[in-house]
């Protein structure tokens, strides 16, 4: 198994240079090449990262609700596997508690994700059934979190746009999902996912998450200075309910050498300096 997933993370640096390579020659990359240079920009530049996050949960009548937190990213160096630590730091009612993903590239097995609640001191594990639920109580997923395997879906080019191009995934087990398949708008120039639409049978759209902004965030790599294009500010809209929830990111850092000891159930309870400043 390990081998497998070496091979595809050797498969996925050759397509991600091929894609931008392609563009660069006014040419329209392969759906392989642009939806892993796609999933690569949303979750796997550098090789660990943080920032701060405020939420903002509006519902259909324009009251709010806020969620302040830190969240951590570490990339394995051998495969495409992460971890995740999120700590949260405002309401009164959510203080303390954390959020943890061991997410596999490997689809024969299920991320492992845990969820502490200082108010019952107690650890729970959340089921790989579950990852579809609602994020802390908002209209993000706890897989859009940590995103979602490109190998669970069929991806098709649809189209491309001055801007886009537009791919159509639809699931492969449809039955762990509430969707019939869903749209990416990836856009051309830096391969980020700028917008993903949700639909029901029948063409239904439900559910519309939109990165708003998009910053160059400096960074060193490999003792060079580097950029990286990442999402500062996105937003969810769920079209049954009426209602939206906002995060805006700041401070994102890159290449801390954050170490792996962090990501660990020891420090749920008792998170990290690197988690809490």
């Amino acid at each position: 198994m390990k081998r497998l997933i070496n091979g595809l993370l050797i498969m996925s640096l050759r397509l991600t240079a091929s894609a931008i390579a392609q563009e660069a020659a006014g040419q329209t990359p392969s759906v392989d090449e642009i939806i892993i240079q796609a999933n690569h920009m949303a979750y796997y530049q550098g090789q660990d990262g943080k920032s701060k996050v405020q939420m903002t949960i509006t519902d259909k009548q324009g009251r709010t609700r806020n969620r302040e937190f830190i969240i951590l990213r570490k990339n394995d160096e051998n495969s495409e596997d992460q971890k995740y630590f999120v700590y949260f730091q405002a309401p009164a009612d959510v203080r303390r508690m954390v959020f943890m993903v061991h997410k596999y590239a490997a689809l024969d097995k299920d991320d492992d994700r845990w969820l502490y609640l200082p108010n019952l001191d107690l650890v729970r594990r959340i089921a790989a059934g579950d990852k579809r639920t609602s994020f802390v109580g908002s209209d993000f997923l706890y897989e859009d979190v940590s995103g979602r395997s490109l190998l669970e879906d069929t991806h098709e080019l649809l189209r491309t746009t001055e801007e886009h191009y537009v791919i159509k995934s639809v699931p492969k087990r449809p039955e762990t999902v509430e969707f019939a398949y869903f749209l990416v708008f990836i856009d051309k120039t830096t391969f980020m996912p700028m917008k993903m639409e949700y639909y029901e049978k029948e063409d239904k759209l439900y559910r519309i998450i939109e990165s708003k902004t998009l910053e160059m965030i400096k960074a060193t790599e490999d003792g060079k200075e580097v950029a990286y294009p990442t999402v500062t500010e996105s937003v969810v809209k769920d079209l049954k309910s009426g209602r939206t929830t906002e995060m805006t990111f700041a401070d994102i850092q890159y290449n801390l050498g954050l170490n792996d000891t962090i990501f660990t159930e020891r420090y749920l309870k008792r998170p990290p300096r690197e988690a809490m400043r």
